[in-house]
């Protein structure tokens, strides 16, 4: 392997969320920011939700009569 080519390696990398949830880890970066982690993913926490983004969700439900008034 060539000498000198790859990133500096952080043992202690800090991993933060934006649910304030953090955790360290290595990586090629001292700190990461991230939008979903383990804590508030839907997949772990159990609990369903829709993210809408820009009211697509809203606009597909009025479009095909969706709501909950019907």
């Amino acid at each position: 392997m060539k000498p000198e080519i790859h990133p500096a390696y952080y043992e202690q990398a800090t991993v933060v969320c934006s649910c304030g949830n953090s955790f360290t880890t290595g990586a090629a970066k001292e700190e990461l920011r991230i939008e979903i982690c383990s804590a508030c993913h839907p997949f772990f926490t159990g609990e369903q939700r829709i993210v809408d983004t820009e009211g697509r969700v809203e606009r597909l439900r009025r479009r095909f009569s969706l709501n909950d008034d019907d």
